[in-house]
């Protein structure tokens, strides 16, 4: 089944550890991209809320391929890193933490969501992409009125494209909570897949002042991580894929 899943939802989201989080998102948004480069896969970012330059606070993207959801599904939880920030003046090591999220995308068909429970906003996307974007109330903004998660996309160019978009998000958010028999809030489905975001609550520390990469799932460790942050993700996936 998981094999087949050929579209997914990628959320990133910065933890604690401020702006050096927020870069660290950043970071790791990139090297997904391009893990998907490499992989052929069709990679679109949905919405995103920036920090400075390099950094995000929130990222969420699509990510359509062959074999997308088993090769990433293991990339959910919290991301520790540990290094010297660029505006660390005395050299010390940060720790920051950045959460992800990878939900399949479920069709309409296998997952019905009634009209009355959505509340629908629109506003202007902002950003580059031309005066049609700029001046015209494209993105979206949809709550599901019973559980209180909230979705969005503003990346597309029309209303009715960005609505679909955050409607995928929302079939997913929801399908992963009703499979884990949570249906809540989304800070209760954000826990029962990436935890609080919190130092001590990790799956994968990345440390760069010893060049090393551990996952604590599967106790196995890498090195090189620039290599990996350009998307080198394949000795990663296959130590998940031996293991299960």
């Amino acid at each position: 089944m998981e094999a087949s899943i050929s579209k997914i939802i990628l959320e990133i989201r910065a933890g604690t550890g401020g702006d050096e989080a927020s870069l660290f998102a950043g970071d790791l948004a990139r090297m997904y991209q391009r893990f998907a480069a490499r992989r052929g896969w069709k990679f679109s970012t949905l919405d995103a809320s920036e920090s400075g330059a390099r950094g995000y606070k929130t990222f969420i993207a699509e990510i359509g391929g062959p074999g997308v959801y088993e090769a990433l599904k293991n990339e959910s939880g919290v991301h520790r890193v540990q290094r010297v920030p660029d505006t660390e003046r005395g050299g010390r090591v940060h720790t920051s933490t950045v959460s992800v999220a990878v939900l399949p995308v479920v069709e309409t068909k296998d997952f019905q969501i009634k009209e009355s429970d959505l509340e629908v906003t629109f506003s202007r996307a902002g950003g580059p992409g031309g005066q049609n974007v700029n001046k015209v109330e494209t993105a979206v903004r949809i709550t599901h009125k019973p559980t209180g998660v909230v979705v969005g996309s503003r990346e597309e160019r029309s209303q009715h494209a960005n609505r679909e978009k955050a409607m995928e998000v929302l079939r997913a958010k929801l399908y992963e909570a009703q499979k884990e028999q949570q249906v809540g809030s989304v800070a209760e489905l954000r826990r029962g897949q990436i935890g609080s975001a919190g130092r001590a609550e990790k799956v994968r520390t990345y440390n760069f002042p010893q060049d090393r990469i551990t996952d604590h799932r599967v106790s196995k460790k890498w090195s090189n991580i620039e290599k990996i942050l350009e998307g080198n993700l394949d000795p990663i996936i296959q130590a998940f894929l031996k293991v299960n």
